[in-house]
């Protein structure tokens, strides 16, 4: 087992305060950390606004990403996403591009459990069957959209891994079901590539606030992005939102779908020992898959 992937450049309030004083001086106001995740760190600044700034090199390349397909998703689909506001550049003071975005109000779909989460389903399935549309031309993601045996060596490992702690037999029998459905042959379609309960914000009455975290934004497969009806909900609530998808995946897309779900859960199980958050969105995902 492992931690959180370890920053390659540590910020902190004071440096953020900083690159905003030297681009966007018009915006300066009080900082505070409110999200650090494996890729980017999130300050809150002021009331309205929030910065996004990476936190290792992998990650400067994703916020790039963000920067260039989040207008026009956000053309398209009826849910909020931080469409940047600000467009931070590399410079002396932070080698790396960073972003100015609206501050979304919600909670924080990993600080609930799935019964609270199942209010998000027609709503998800909706912002989902908007978002995936043919999108040839976006940035390639070598571990989102991808085909599943591409992936068989390091869910394999990871597996094997958690096998010293829980019972794996019937996740490996998930994940093989899985790499013997037909692949996917429709044109790469648009995902959101790392659609877990962390990255939705609930509003006051269950549904669905915003979508946020767009870092691994690409295109492919989209039963990619179908893996959140396991790592959002449980039982009548996935099948809540199976039933409100736009377009009813058909046997092999959610066969799929489901080998996604254990190849990013137990990614998350694998490297999350030092964040209690992440980890219980682990276990929630992986419980899905018990007999």
């Amino acid at each position: 087992m492992s931690d959180t992937p370890a920053a390659d450049i540590r910020t902190d309030a004071e440096l953020v305060a900083r690159l905003v004083a030297e681009q966007h001086p018009d915006l300066v106001a009080p900082l505070r950390l409110v999200s650090d995740g494996w890729d980017n760190q999130l300050y809150r600044l002021g009331d309205r606004l929030a910065v996004r700034v990476p936190r290792r090199e992998v990650a400067a390349h994703l916020i790039e990403h963000e920067q260039q397909l989040l207008p026009g998703i956000a053309e398209r689909v009826s849910v909020p996403v931080p469409v940047p506001v600000r467009v931070g550049v590399p410079s002396a003071t932070f080698p790396w591009p960073w972003s100015i975005v609206d501050w979304f109000d919600g909670t924080d779909g990993a600080s609930v459990d799935a019964g609270a989460r199942a209010g998000l389903a027609e709503p998800l399935a909706r912002f989902v069957g908007e978002l995936a549309v043919p999108a040839p031309d976006a940035p390639h993601n070598p571990v989102r959209g991808v085909p599943l045996a591409s992936r068989h060596e390091a869910v394999r490992l990871r597996l094997r891994s958690l096998a010293g702690r829980m019972e794996v037999a019937h996740l490996e029998q998930v994940w093989r079901k899985a790499l013997d459905a037909p692949a996917w042959e429709g044109p790469p379609m648009l995902l959101h590539g790392d659609l877990h309960p962390g990255n939705l914000l609930l509003a006051d009455d269950g549904g669905l606030a915003a979508v946020v975290d767009f870092g691994d934004v690409t295109s492919g497969d989209p039963a990619t992005d179908l893996a959140t009806a396991w790592l959002t909900f449980d039982g009548e609530a996935r099948e809540a939102f199976r039933s409100a998808l736009p377009q009813a995946p058909d046997a092999a897309t959610w066969l799929r779908a489901r080998g996604w779900a254990v190849a990013m859960s137990s990614a998350l199980a694998t490297a999350s020992d030092d964040n209690p958050r992440m980890a219980a969105l682990a276990r929630h995902a992986l419980q899905q898959f018990e007999e």
